[in-house]
């Protein structure tokens, strides 16, 4: 682990911890090889979308009009964030812990709802995003004088087995799992994800999770196709990242973004289609990967949920569900899960 302390007046409230240096799996190149030339249908992770540009356009995202997921989040915030730091404290000092926090801009509803009631704050904020994590982490610092932010650098199988570090001993841990980050495993991997959290928390430990809800084709398909472009961008930025960091030759105008409602299901699917015939070349893997025209290569999946399925997911995962917070078009859950 590196640790990186910030260099001005909020030194000592801001920690960077650099886990993506720990080697805990495959990197870019290894990930790249297996997803587009090991011979079956070809895919890319998501996680790798979240470069400095990658993760600009995504906050770009959350402000187009048919990505109605974050208003709808914000709104459950606004309306309960003092409700929902009440219940997660139950009593006792809790200390807020974030998986993918990005801009950590709805998250400073929560924390300021936490220093209301307990005057000082730990957050330890986990992202993929090294930009990302220390613009948001300075900004918190020197926007609440009574925060403490312990940044961690890396994704979450990394962080998970670090997160009871940060967690003051006499009190209680919430960490927030916001944005329907979960959606992005499939049914069996948020289970073993969640439980794999359950096992990083103490029994009384909550977890914040948002999770969007069952609905039209219409309303899902445009969320992640918007009218503007600006999700085909954040898709195809993909490529660049792997043209920039592996040397491939990807052309970006021979790829199409496409995003499809699977309602049986219950995801949407995102991916790159090839334009024509093409082969692309990776000289620093030793690669050539051909594609037909029409071949999609699969970067995401956001799944979807009804509120009886959540409750059945927490369950299996060692955690029963507190309670849950809805917008007011029914849209998005913000559920509470306290481990058992």
């Amino acid at each position: 682990m590196t640790l990186h302390p910030a260099e001005d007046e909020s030194a000592g409230r801001l920690r960077v911890l650099d886990l993506a240096r720990e080697g805990s799996g495959p990197g870019l190149a290894e990930e790249v090889r297996r997803g587009l030339a090991s011979g079956g249908r070809k895919s890319l992770p998501p996680k790798y979308f979240y470069d400095e540009l990658g993760s600009l356009l995504f906050e770009a995202i959350c402000l187009l009009p048919e990505y109605y997921l974050t208003r709808a989040e914000n709104e459950i915030f606004e309306r309960h964030a003092p409700e929902i730091a009440a219940a997660a404290a139950g009593g006792s000092r809790l200390t807020l812990l974030e998986l993918g926090s990005g801009s950590a801009g709805k998250t400073r509803l929560i924390i300021e709802a936490l220093l209301a009631r307990q005057g000082t704050l730990t957050y330890a904020p986990v992202d993929i995003s090294r930009s990302a994590l220390e613009a948001s982490a300075r900004a918190l610092v020197e926007s609440y004088p009574a925060l403490c932010v312990a940044a961690h650098h890396g994704d979450y199988d990394a962080a998970l087995p670090r997160l009871a570090e940060t967690i003051e001993p006499a009190g209680r841990a919430l960490v927030l799992f916001l944005g329907s980050n979960v959606g992005n495993f499939n049914r069996e991997g948020s289970r073993a994800f969640l439980a794999a959290l359950r096992r990083s928390l103490r029994a009384g430990d909550a977890v914040l999770l948002g999770a969007d809800l069952r609905k039209e084709r219409a309303a899902l398909e445009a969320a992640y196709d918007d009218a503007h472009g600006v999700t085909a961008a954040f898709n195809l930025n993909l490529l660049s990242r792997i043209n920039r960091e592996l040397g491939a030759d990807f052309d970006l105008r021979a790829f199409r973004h496409a995003a499809l409602y699977d309602e049986a299901e219950g995801r949407v699917e995102m991916y790159l289609e090839s334009r024509r015939p093409q082969t692309v070349n990776f000289p620093a893997l030793g690669l050539a990967v051909g594609f037909d025209e029409g071949e999609r290569v699969h970067t995401e999946n956001s799944y979807k949920y009804d509120l009886e399925e959540l409750s059945s997911l927490a369950s299996v995962a060692g955690f029963r569900v507190a309670e849950t917070w809805l917008d007011s078009g029914r849209r998005f859950s913000s559920s509470l899960l306290v481990a058992d």
